[in-house]
């Protein structure tokens, strides 16, 4: 063997640099931060759904006075959250994306560490269940996009690897895949909403980042469908008005609620110069006190993340007609509320409940006109075509409904750009970007004022 490596000098290099640590090191730190990315997803989304199996048994589902309970429980868990979010977790408000995204426009690891770090992402787990538990309409899956991106950095930093940016988008890509188990959604979200520049060197990170989270996700939770299994399939010919109708009309709401919640934001953060931490609890207070009235009239169906109203649709089950203007309002306040929340999933039930009005307009399948309106109403708020059909896909398991799923996504987004040019998440990010920046010139003014 000895006599070969001193023939081809080439092969006693490529031994020694396989067996370097400085080669093996960054890679097994890289695998072992996806793996996490995995089993984190996965007891993240178990304990969400315990926190609201908790919150409806508190309630009581069959009415009494505890049917009540809300315009307590909710105002007060919104301000726990909010105050908490603002004193010991600052940079955890709201869905996590916009922080991701930022993080990979800044240069500086400083900066970054600002919106993603292993403090953050407990924080935003904790916070994110505490707010289910308090009937907040909030999802689960932007945040683990912002604990998968966490997870990486820092893996990236121990693991002494350079490739931050890219290491970022790999670690959301993986967060979004397990939180879903949608391997393909993963890459897709990556490629069209969190790498608007996108570098094909980033490819292999990606890949391996979702294989190994979505491995991690299966061995503990086995192969499932995010929705169940939808059967029903859209006859293009028969129910052409129906996918037009559910793209449309989808996509205006969706970028009705992108254009809304990005205006009061800014309000909101206007108004907040004065005395930043009180008048954040009290706007926290009022959006609570919104959701719990609004959860209470709706019979209780408008809290938490609006999975079971969308499945119970995907599967067969109509709606209440207004369900979606409800969940669309519990949705607006929950997320404008400054608390840890993302709005994937109640996204989904809104456009769930759009498309399951539609269908009984239009005397269609409550279950075909229920994928249609997700994927109209989605691709209307993140203003991202193909993660929506793509994961609609994917957690329904029918792949029968490929044209006009697409198609409606495709309206949606079209339908969405007329009415608000700035992607939401984008836009968002733009005010983490701007505070790093702020930052940056506060630190930098007593340096100068010195010298």
């Amino acid at each position: 063997m000895a006599g070969i490596s001193r023939k081809y000098p080439m092969l006693r290099r490529s031994r020694a640099m396989w067996g370097s640590r400085r080669v093996w090191q960054p890679r097994l730190v890289f695998w072992a931060g996806a793996v996490s990315i995995g089993v984190i997803s996965v007891l993240f989304a178990v304990l969400a759904d315990k926190a609201q199996v908790l919150f409806h048994v508190m309630t009581g589902d069959g009415g009494g006075w505890r049917f009540y309970l809300p315009l307590m429980v909710t105002p007060l868990g919104f301000v726990l959250c909010a105050w908490l979010a603002q004193a010991f977790f600052p940079g955890s408000q709201g869905s996590g994306i916009p922080q991701a995204i930022a993080a990979r426009h800044l240069r500086d690891d400083d900066d970054r560490h600002h919106l993603l770090s292993l403090q953050l992402a407990a924080g935003k787990i904790a916070l994110t269940i505490v707010g289910l538990f308090c009937g907040a309409s909030i999802g689960r899956e932007g945040p683990t996009v912002q604990v998968g991106a966490s997870l990486m950095l820092q893996a990236a930093r121990w693991g002494g690897m350079a490739q931050a940016r890219g290491l970022i988008l790999a670690g959301s890509a993986a967060g979004i895949a397990a939180a879903f188990n949608t391997p393909l959604a993963g890459i897709v979200f990556a490629i069209e909403e969190m790498g608007r520049t996108y570098e094909a060197r980033t490819n292999g990170l990606v890949l391996t980042a979702v294989i190994l989270a979505g491995l991690a996700s299966l061995g503990l939770l086995g192969n499932y469908t995010y929705f169940g299994i939808s059967r029903d399939t859209i006859s293009f010919a028969a129910e052409w008005p129906l996918v037009l109708a559910c793209g449309v009309i989808g996509g205006g709401f969706g970028a009705l609620f992108s254009r809304l919640a990005l205006k009061i934001t800014r309000r909101i953060r206007r108004w907040h110069t004065q005395q930043p931490l009180a008048r954040a609890l009290l706007v926290a207070a009022f959006c609570g006190l919104g959701v719990a009235v609004i959860g209470i009239a709706s019979g209780g169906l408008t809290f938490g993340t609006g999975y079971a109203q969308a499945r119970g649709a995907v599967e067969g089950t109509p709606l209440p007609s207004f369900f979606f203007v409800e969940k669309f309002l519990a949705g607006l306040l929950s997320m404008v509320s400054g608390i840890p929340g993302g709005i994937f999933a109640p996204s989904l039930a809104v456009g769930a409940g759009i498309g399951s009005s539609l269908g009984l307009l239009f005397g269609a399948s409550a279950g075909a006109a229920a994928l249609l309106g997700m994927a109209g109403y989605f691709a209307g708020v993140v203003q991202a075509p193909m993660t929506a059909f793509v994961i609609i896909l994917e957690m329904t398991g029918n792949h029968d409904n490929v044209i006009a799923l697409m198609l409606a996504s495709m309206l949606g987004y079209g339908t969405a750009r007329m009415i608000s040019h700035e992607p939401l998440y984008h836009a968002l990010s733009r005010v983490f970007i701007a505070e790093a920046i702020r930052r940056r010139r506060a630190e930098a003014e007593p340096a100068q004022g010195h010298g």
